[in-house]
């Protein structure tokens, strides 16, 4: 029986992408790097941490990855709350708020930091529907290991089998699937060249989620 709701943050609850690539394009342009947009398109579903990581070794790069990650986060701080026009995306404030009031338990599972996190959180009024919040970035492994979504299911006090993952990447797919969680994936606008194959159910639009058709998924 279908006991809690495992959600992804960016591309799931918030488009943050587009702030995200600003930050992150201002930061290869300050170290003086060319990502190009397909290597950019595999870094979705990873932590900065990992971004970084992999951007120093790539590049061979002088700075450490600390150094990058806190270029790239003042960058997205600013953005975050200078830029208006970030918005919830449609349709999940209701089923966000439909899956707490039918008794399913939500927690955020994201790559995110947690300091994005709890921006994200706060600035929408969000944190009362969620049990916990999970940061990758806190974690020994990022996505697509299964890490964070083993222990989101922990969080929210359940079995892997009772839960859901609500997933926008390949990466974030990959990690729910290993954990063997049931794995819904939105398609979001902005997660381009994302492979759904291994999700369990694909979905373009929160009304064909709603509690009343997803509360027997699990049976």
């Amino acid at each position: 029986m279908l006991k809690a709701v495992l959600f992804d943050m960016d591309g799931v609850i918030v488009d943050t992408e587009p702030l995200h690539h600003k930050a992150y394009k201002m930061m290869f342009d300050e170290v003086g790097i060319d990502v190009s947009d397909t290597m950019y398109r595999g870094f979705t579903g990873q932590s900065t941490k990992e971004i970084c990581r992999f951007l120093c070794k790539h590049f061979q790069l002088n700075q450490s990855p600390e150094t990058l990650v806190q270029i790239k986060r003042t960058n997205f701080t600013r953005l975050f709350f200078e830029d208006d026009t970030l918005t919830l995306l449609k349709g999940v404030e209701d089923s966000i708020k439909d899956y707490h009031k039918n008794g399913l338990t939500l927690v955020v599972a994201s790559s995110a930091s947690m300091f994005t996190i709890n921006n994200v959180m706060e600035r929408f009024q969000l944190n009362p529907y969620f049990k916990d919040k999970l940061s990758g970035a806190d974690l020994k492994a990022s996505k697509p290991h299964p890490e964070i979504f083993t222990k989101a299911a922990a969080a929210a006090g359940y079995q892997a089998s009772e839960c859901i993952v609500i997933e926008d990447s390949t990466n974030g797919i990959i990690a729910a699937k290993d954990a063997n969680i049931y794995c819904i994936a939105y398609k979001s606008e902005h997660s381009k060249d994302q492979d759904y194959s291994r999700a369990n159910q694909l979905v373009s639009d929160y009304k064909s989620i709603k509690f009343d058709k997803i509360k027997t998924i699990l049976n």
